[in-house]
């Protein structure tokens, strides 16, 4: 139910940083708002906008009056293939540098558009990604405010607010590469309120480096610079799954709002007329559905590992015969860049093994797939989305986390909330078969079963009408938003 009238209509621009696993939490956020009667303009890049053109067809992003898309250069040169993600730390580097100026200028077109044609209200917010440090210094030309959305784990921000003071107490950069096996990053972090028996190893790998100068470290350490006290911050999370981090935060950015998870709170609201709109970049495979109404409740692993994770041959090959060795059902999706430096090979006898029991899909509806009932148990690389969607479904998790801030999303997967088990990464077929016949059907499966079916119970309490996350969306939108 729209909480404002149509005449008084508020304007908010929305800028996720360019990647899938940041699109579709922003995405999700702006219908909220659009759901709560705000009319919205979703930046896109350039690239992006192609390759949704590409995967949702020609009318994709016609939107509607009172959602709009828009695009702005990313500074980037052409890829040979352009339905990859780009490369992250090349994308950093250009948010930087050449971020600014377009995006002032998309926001000045706009306001250009209200006043002449008056066909748009005037833009009264912007609507930023934490990971998106340039939307600040606009916010403050435009004189607009700027209200930042964290796409990840509440702990993920604690940690890289925190990444000055690591560097200050020499804790990053490495000293040499040794570091990376000798131990090291097994020190303890106990200095940070909020993170109990946290390592090094737990905060997001961006400080395993052993240059001050690194782009991604450089990236953050500015991200927690810019970020002032008096921001207002969003996260997709609740009370019950980060309250410790959440607590902590708290004395030191006094408006913070967890509205999360995501998936729960839309479905709080008829949005029938916002099917045509998506955020997927690949091509959606619906035949997986079909194949998994087949298959006896809870007896699937489902196997992701999101849109940047990549890996080598060889390990891709012992995931595979893992899982045929498992002798369980498995959907697998393989992106077509999710093997470093080539194309995915799997042999004749693996086909042939797993023919009657796997389907492997190139991308996939990922929130309809974990809510199916024959769902049991989710391969994952521990991003953020899919940590919320997998316990918003209930179903546990195996854990393979690859960068940013999965280690510490597998930290709490694992040791806080005990809803999952982590692979080594050296990810031995022998192992992978094990943990997934554990978790399958093993009694630490069946416990770990019981704790993610708790935490969903939570987070539908917390998103209902009247519940804190729920009732969080309508303080911001009413008490800052709208301010």
């Amino acid at each position: 139910m729209s909480l404002l009238n149509e005449e008084r209509k508020p304007h908010a621009v929305v800028t996720p940083y360019p990647v899938q696993g940041h699109v579709n939490p922003l995405f999700k956020l702006a219908k909220l708002l659009h759901l709560r009667g705000f009319h919205i303009t979703f930046v896109h890049t350039e690239y992006n906008y192609k390759r949704l053109l590409k995967s949702r067809g020609p009318n994709a992003l016609d939107g509607l009056p009172d959602f709009r898309f828009e695009s702005i250069p990313d500074g980037l040169p052409p890829l040979d293939d352009d339905n990859v993600t780009q490369h992250v730390p090349s994308l950093c580097d250009s948010i930087r540098k050449n971020f600014l100026k377009p995006f002032c200028k998309l926001v000045h077109r706009l306001n250009h558009s209200s006043a002449t044609e008056g066909l748009i209200p005037p833009v009264t917010c912007l609507v930023s990604d934490g990971c998106m440090p340039f939307t600040i210094q606009a916010a403050q030309e435009l004189g607009l405010p700027n209200f930042i959305f964290w796409p990840a784990s509440a702990c993920s921000f604690l940690s890289i607010i925190n990444f000055p003071t690591l560097v200050e107490k020499g804790l990053t950069p490495l000293k040499d590469e040794s570091y990376l096996t000798n131990g090291y990053l097994d020190s303890k972090v106990d200095w940070i309120p909020g993170m109990k028996n946290f390592r090094l190893k737990d905060i997001p790998d961006f400080i395993r480096t052993t240059d001050l100068n690194d782009v991604m470290l450089q990236f953050f350490i500015e991200v927690a610079n810019r970020i002032q006290r008096n921001t207002t911050i969003l996260f997709n999370t609740f009370d019950g799954l980060e309250s410790d981090v959440m607590n902590a935060l708290s004395s030191m950015f006094p408006s913070l709002y967890p509205i999360g998870p995501f998936p729960l709170l839309l479905n709080q609201s008829p949005q029938s007329h916002l099917t045509s709109l998506g955020s997927n970049l690949w091509n959606e495979d619906l035949e997986c559905l079909e194949w998994l109404e087949s298959k006896e409740s809870r007896s699937v692993v489902y196997v992701n590992f999101g849109s940047i994770t990549v890996m080598s041959a060889e390990q891709l090959l012992e995931f595979a015969w893992g899982l045929a060795n498992s002798k369980k059902p498995f959907l697998w999706i393989i992106r077509p860049d999710l093997v470093i430096g080539g194309s995915v090979i799997l042999s004749s006898e693996f086909v042939s093994e797993t023919r009657d029991r796997s389907l492997i899909a190139s991308w996939c509806p990922q929130e309809q797939v974990l809510n199916h009932p024959s769902i049991g148990v989710f391969l994952t690389h521990c991003g953020w989305n899919s940590t919320t969607e997998s316990v918003c479904a209930g179903v546990p998790m195996l854990c393979w986390p690859f960068f940013a801030e999965q280690p510490t999303n597998c930290r709490y997967i694992c040791n806080e909330w005990e809803i999952g088990m982590e692979i080594d990464t050296s990810a031995k077929r022998e192992e992978v078969e094990k943990l997934v016949n554990e978790l399958m059907v093993g009694e630490k499966g069946k416990k770990m079963r019981e704790k993610v079916m708790e935490l969903k119970r939570k987070a539908e309490e917390v998103t209902k009408p009247g519940g804190c996350s729920y009732m969080n969306l309508d303080k911001v939108i009413k008490e800052v938003l709208l301010n």
